[in-house]
């Protein structure tokens, strides 16, 4: 894909973002990698529901400015960071979706089987030690979760969902919080009823299939 046509992409995940109550007023960030030098971020203080080709920024390994009249998202050292660790990620996506949210607020993982959609493309869910958001420690707390995960959940703050293309890692926040919203909504009716182990056991089968020599984006932690 030319640059134009992904700088138009984000343009429009970003308002699929904000239009589905993803972000408010200026929240969230994405990023694409173009090459091992060179990335695509929003840029800073733009709504996401506002977003236009021109205004996002292109930076360097270091999220140096390279191209752009914008400065770039405060978050990209987050970002870089997992591309750094993650040689398989082509995207990234950080929003504040309320249900993930509410779940990072309650420091709560999404580690429950309740939806074969959700086991299939995410797995478990960690919640990320706190760290103050666009600094180099919140980018350090997410090392040691990067190689067994694609989504995260920010205690106190919000979500980060990564993919091999900026469609994948938005779908995995879609994905994430439908899964938290269903998941809530079960805890207050006081009744969860999991995927037995044996239909866990093919919906990871069936990713295996589908994606030949990969591995499952969610460590599956089970009881026997």
């Amino acid at each position: 894909m030319k640059e134009r046509e992904l700088k138009e992409l984000i343009c429009d995940i970003g308002k699929r973002m904000y239009t589905n109550g993803f972000v408010a007023a200026n929240d969230g960030n994405i990023t694409v990698r173009l090459s091992e030098k060179e990335y695509l971020t929003t840029p800073s203080g733009i709504s996401k529901g506002y977003l236009r080709p021109e205004m996002i920024v292109k930076v360097d390994g270091k999220g140096e400015t390279l191209e752009g009249g914008y400065e770039p998202s405060s978050e990209v050292k987050v970002h870089l960071k997992i591309y750094e660790q993650r040689g398989d990620v082509g995207a990234v996506v950080h929003a504040h979706p309320p249900y993930a949210t509410t779940f990072a607020v309650a420091h709560i993982p999404l580690d429950s089987y309740l939806l074969p959609e959700a086991v299939y493309a995410l797995g478990a869910v960690p919640v990320i030690p706190y760290a103050q958001p666009s600094t180099q420690e919140l980018a350090d707390e997410l090392v040691p979760y990067l190689q067994d995960y694609d989504a995260f959940i920010l205690e106190n703050h919000g979500t980060v969902t990564v993919g091999t293309d900026v469609i994948k890692a938005y779908y995995k926040t879609e994905t994430l919080e439908y899964n938290a919203k269903i998941t809530y909504m079960t805890r207050l009716l006081g009744r969860q009823n999991e995927l037995p182990r044996d239909e866990i056991d093919k919906l990871l089968a069936a990713f295996q299939k589908n994606n030949p020599g990969a591995t499952h984006p969610g460590y599956i932690k089970l009881n026997d």
